[in-house]
């Protein structure tokens, strides 16, 4: 058994959904303290981060990630224990093979052979571990973040292996990523009798119109790294259940992905206007996950790109597409991001896994890099 293998094995045989950690952080701290690493546990609430660095000197490339994963689902729909890793027909089974443990135990692996070979390695090699991003992400990165900012410490690449692949390992980078803009709408009406509807005040029917006008708007045309803005209705209801009575209020709850062709501040004026317009008897709060970063072409992407290529013979592609990482969060202090990690088919669901092959691999890939930016 490969020595990735066994880690990934060892990482997923614990049960860390979020913002559970469950030992796995204490599993790749020993392995990076043996080499060289030095390491802090930075708990924020219930949430367990771990920061390991090796060297004080410039370039500082860090490999970020997480150790929580979601909820397993119906246990009877696996075909195993999702917490007891198997190995089928070449494929590793269990709850974070793919999102993310995998990637985790090749970066660690990555890292010793490559520490093996070039102990006097130029600049930093930085390990930036989370068990709080499957779930709010608010304990997590973002506040390690905030304290390497505070003491000095400035990242200057970062990969980050979230499972970036769609049919092959390596064939799609993520070199940046849509803004995330979430709202929580209440329209407010007057409760009533359906039979009486001049007692009443339907949200819904005074709502409905400015929704479908929300849905149908172009907000822009994206650009050559960015798809369109896309406005997306993730949850609505109203009334009481009874077939009888007027509701008195409506909920929405919707989201956009937005490109850089737009800001949040731009976005909440817009839709704030198609309320208003609508003379509409509302609240409306707002949460924003992120906004959009892009890592251009350059001395990371060019690592990674080589690297694939010569690996794998894949000229991989970049991407922003997907939902959000941690990469917003490092990004805007500057630092160069790309995501690089696993295929993603089966990320969040029943039975996920990842192929074995792809971890030997993944893990020198994650070397090859470190040899061309710090060697």
């Amino acid at each position: 058994m490969s020595a990735t293998l066994e880690l990934a094995k060892a990482l997923i045989s614990r049960a860390s959904v979020t913002p559970e950690d469950a030992g796995c952080q204490q599993l790749m701290r020993a392995r990076l303290e043996a080499i060289g690493f030095h390491c802090e546990e930075l708990p924020f609430g219930d949430v367990c981060n771990l920061w390991a660095r090796r060297g004080t000197s410039a370039p500082l490339l860090v490999f970020a990630g997480h150790t929580d994963v979601v909820p397993t689902g119906p246990l009877d729909q696996w075909l195993s224990d999702p917490f007891e890793p198997q190995i089928r027909d070449g494929l590793l089974y269990g709850r974070g093979a793919a999102d993310m443990k995998s990637s985790l135990a090749a970066m660690v692996t990555a890292c010793e052979a490559f520490v093996r070979q070039h102990p006097a390695h130029r600049g930093s090699i930085g390990f930036l571990i989370t068990s709080d991003e499957e779930g709010p992400s608010v304990n997590g990165t973002v506040k390690v973040v905030e304290q390497l900012r505070a003491r000095g410490e400035q990242i200057d690449l970062c990969l980050v292996g979230e499972p970036s692949s769609r049919e092959r390992l390596g064939d799609i980078v993520k070199n940046g990523r849509r803004g995330s803009l979430n709202g929580k709408l209440s329209v407010r009406g007057k409760q009533g009798h359906v039979a009486y509807p001049d007692l009443a005040v339907n949200p819904v029917h005074l709502a409905a119109p400015a929704i479908s006008e929300l849905a149908s708007v172009q907000w822009d045309a994206g650009n050559e790294h960015f798809p369109p803005t896309s406005f997306q209705i993730s949850n609505i209801s109203a009334g009481t259940g009874a077939e009888n009575v007027v509701p008195g209020a409506l909920q929405l709850l919707f989201n956009l992905r937005y490109s850089s062709e737009l800001d949040a501040a731009t976005i909440k004026q817009r839709v704030e206007a198609v309320l208003e317009r609508h003379a509409l008897d509302y609240t409306l709060e707002w949460r924003l996950s992120g906004e959009p970063f892009l890592t251009a072409a350059g001395e990371l992407v060019g690592a990674a790109r080589a690297a694939i290529r010569e690996l794998t013979g894949i000229e991989t592609q970049l991407s922003t597409s997907g939902g959000t990482s941690d990469g917003r969060f490092i990004a805007p202090t500057g630092a160069q991001v790309l995501e690089l990690g696993p295929l993603n088919a089966t990320i969040h669901q029943v039975n996920e896994c990842v192929a074995v092959e792809d971890l030997d691999t993944l893990s020198a890939l994650y070397q090859r890099i470190l040899e061309k930016l710090l060697t």
